[in-house]
């Protein structure tokens, strides 16, 4: 992915002391570089290749590469050449294309099968495994899914039957037997007798209490009733009460989509120290890895992530915006629009009786507040009868844009589909009714922004964080500022190549070189 050649490593050049020639030398990251003393022993410079003649040599970094940010354990693990992964988005944003493109890339990449139906994980699950079938490091998302678990433990069998290598595992608060499920198949021993994974799961992650769960073994309970089922054997059961649920466990700080909305400096640490009491109380022979995610929309954020110790990190909300991403021409544009406070959150269309929220984009879209009068309703009412008139009135006018009895008959077409026993609940219990034609707005919302219902834009549902305004500020007035330009694989090596200068960078000024502060501003620029 370099841009930059490297020098003759058996040429020396001379020192540089000035702003401009110490910036130049920091930015030859994949060079070895010297921390040189003047004439008069007081002034600090850079020289790379041999140490230069002429000048007191301190000190030597040897060369950076974007690839060594990480942890190496995670690029071994997962058949990658960089610490890095495009997350799902959920919805088939993070597409198939997105999914291959990464891989090749030598990259991880999942895709996003949050929100859709079984058919259409199967199609997408089929597309990536013909295209991908001599490749390891691919993934697709498994969402838990509250108000649909038949449908949440068919599409962890969906996973399992396709063989699909890595398993993305989000907005889980609890385990259920789906993610066990797709933890402890295939589990079994080498000749050696370490204990094998059959597929590798990563977890998201945003609270300890969560955390604790994943890099616990599973549960004794979840696993009898598996293998009481016949859906896990008695020796899957048994390696995986001796193994952690994920072996990677991301962290997930202020994302968009689901968020707890914390800060990745308080977060992640908190979890490392967790996985460390875990490791020692279990005994594992290997620690669980620790990846970032969440407000990475800029090099100084991810050399931040590294920094704090991250394996590997999980970009998001820049990558709708990416040209293999599943979202709109127009709701691509107004991503593009968005500063860091552009944000704001709303009612969750998958857990919307439990009143959990998510992070959308607030500039030029309606949604968050049309979906909060909507989850208030609920809330105060316990059927759409029992919504006054003037309420009912506003909310079929400027949210729904027809009565409720036309909602509730598309939503019923809907669910004779995907779950009929939906409709049979909704039918006995009203109050299901109502969550459930809310819903129906939530749902369509996200889709009408994927599909561009220009007569719905004020409506989109665009799950976003700040780090897509950071994203826009950093790129703008640069390639990556065109929408044609921005490829998901361009995005990444960009991050990681401005991580990797930023870093040393830093590196130089812990030594007391004077870097101005052109050395800490990288601008994108095309990467091969």
């Amino acid at each position: 992915m370099s841009v930059l050649t490297g020098s003759d490593p058996g040429v020396s050049h001379p020192p540089v002391f000035s702003p401009d020639g110490i910036t130049a030398c920091a930015r030859r990251i994949r060079e070895q570089v010297h921390i040189v003393t003047g004439p008069t022993g007081r002034d600090l410079g850079l020289a790379v290749g041999t140490p230069p003649t002429g000048a007191t040599p301190l000190g030597t970094l040897p060369p950076l590469y974007p690839e060594w940010l990480g942890g190496r354990a995670f690029c071994e693990a997962h058949g990658v050449r960089f610490p890095y992964v495009a997350g799902e988005m959920a919805n088939g944003i993070s597409t198939t294309r997105m999914v291959t493109a990464m891989a090749r890339a030598e990259m991880l990449g999942f895709f996003g099968a949050g929100g859709l139906g079984y058919d259409d994980v199967e199609r997408a699950v089929r597309v990536l495994a013909g295209e991908l079938a001599d490749r390891p490091n691919w993934g697709v998302n498994l969402i838990h899914s509250p108000a649909e678990p038949a449908l949440e433990f068919r599409v962890a069998e969906l996973l399992l039957r396709h063989a699909v290598p890595r398993i993305s595992v989000s907005a889980f608060m609890e385990l259920t037997p789906a993610v066990v499920l797709c933890a402890a198949r295939g589990l079994h021993r080498d000749v050696g007798g370490r204990i094998v994974r059959g597929t590798r799961l990563l977890a998201k992650v945003s609270r300890p209490e969560v955390a604790e769960r994943f890099l616990s073994p599973a549960p004794s309970d979840l696993l009898r009733r598996l293998v009481e089922q016949g859906a896990l054997t008695a020796q899957e059961a048994d390696l995986a009460a001796r193994v952690p649920v994920a072996e990677d466990i991301t962290v997930e700080a202020d994302s968009g989509g689901h968020t707890d909305n914390r800060p990745l400096a308080a977060l992640l640490p908190r979890i490392v120290l967790l996985r460390d009491e875990l490791t020692r109380r279990f005994g594992y022979s290997r620690p669980v890895r620790i990846g970032a995610a969440g407000g990475l929309g800029t090099p100084s954020a991810v050399a931040a992530a590294f920094a704090l110790g991250a394996a590997y990190v999980v970009t998001g909300s820049v990558n709708q915006t990416a040209t293999e991403a599943g979202l709109s021409d127009e709701a691509k544009e107004m991503l593009s629009d968005a500063d860091i406070a552009d944000v704001t959150m709303a009612p969750a269309a998958d857990m919307f009786e439990l009143g959990v929220t998510l992070q959308v984009l607030a500039r030029g879209t309606m949604f968050a507040r049309r979906a909060a009068r909507l989850h208030a309703a609920y809330q105060s009412h316990s059927s759409l009868e029992e919504i006054p008139g003037p309420l009912r009135a506003r909310i079929e006018q400027d949210v729904l844009r027809a009565p409720f009895d036309d909602i509730w008959q598309r939503t019923r077409e809907f669910w004779q589909q995907r779950d009929p026993s939906e409709i049979v609940r909704a039918e006995a219990d009203p109050r299901h009714r109502m969550a459930l034609v809310f819903r129906w707005y939530l749902g369509n919302s996200s889709r009408w922004a994927i599909t561009g219902e220009s007569a719905r834009r004020t409506d989109f549902q665009i799950w976003c964080g700040p780090a897509m305004g950071a994203f826009n500020r950093w790129t703008a007035g640069t390639f990556l500022a065109g929408a044609a330009n921005r490829s998901v694989v361009q995005i990444a090596l960009n991050l990681l190549e401005g991580a990797a200068v930023l870093t040393r960078a830093h590196q130089l000024r812990t030594y007391g070189v004077p870097l101005p502060a052109s050395a800490f501003a990288y601008a994108p620029r095309r990467l091969a």
